[in-house]
């Protein structure tokens, strides 16, 4: 399943056709990991997408990884985030620094009570839109069940145009189990939150169809 993944991620990241690195030739992947108490034991899932991405983007394309916690609308949520070096040998030590941060923050992780999902999915947009990145991806791992603490308010509109955005292996819930309409409920909701604001939704659960959902 995870080499079925893996290979629909090329099919993704390569469709841009970059030979060329900055401006719209880049790349910018950034990858939203939900540290909550019902997704956090799952972030394993993750580890094997990033390290793909770390093999596969090239000088002057950029990868981000934050969190999606309590309070996601924030740079401290940024666990790590680089733009690769012109410079092979450099980009290399920027690649095995981020893996090396990553495995820190995997080690020490502590779940979070709530799970501000726009929040995050606003600050990766912003992000990219000021990027200038010809291609634009967010990446979330999460089970899309939005928990805001108490007199947190989330209706901003998202800068997504130009940007694809990718639930990864959408977590089914208990409740789901006892009723399906509230996991297809979700997804619905987040479909029409990124369309609305001018971005591209994808959801990658079946991964023997990954390749049909990329060459769409």
């Amino acid at each position: 399943m995870r080499r079925v993944l893996i290979a629909t991620l090329i099919l993704l990241l390569t469709a841009a056709g970059c030979t060329q690195t900055g401006g719209k030739h880049a790349r910018a992947v950034y990858v939203l990991l939900d540290v909550s108490g019902s997704y956090s034991k799952q972030l394993a899932e993750a580890n094997p997408v990033i390290d793909y991405l770390l093999g596969t983007l090239v000088s002057g394309d950029s990868l981000a990884v934050a969190t999606i916690d309590s309070a996601s609308f924030s740079e401290k949520n940024i666990v790590a985030n680089v733009t690769f070096d012109d410079r092979p040998s450099v980009a290399n030590e920027q690649k095995r620094a981020l893996r090396a941060r990553l495995n820190h923050y995997f080690q020490n992780l502590r779940p979070s009570e709530h799970t501000d999902v726009s929040g995050a999915v606003l600050q990766a947009a912003q992000e990219l839109d000021e990027s200038g990145d010809g291609h634009r991806y967010i990446l979330i791992f999460s089970d899309l069940n939005q928990d805001l603490p108490k007199g947190y308010v989330r209706k901003s509109k998202l800068p997504l145009t130009g940007t694809k955005v990718i639930a990864v292996d959408v977590t089914k819930l208990h409740q789901d189990n006892v009723n399906p309409q509230n996991y297809l409920d979700r997804l619905q909701h987040w479909q029409k939150v990124v369309t609305q604001d001018g971005g591209q939704w994808q959801v990658v659960n079946d991964m023997n169809h990954l390749d049909r959902i990329f060459n769409q």
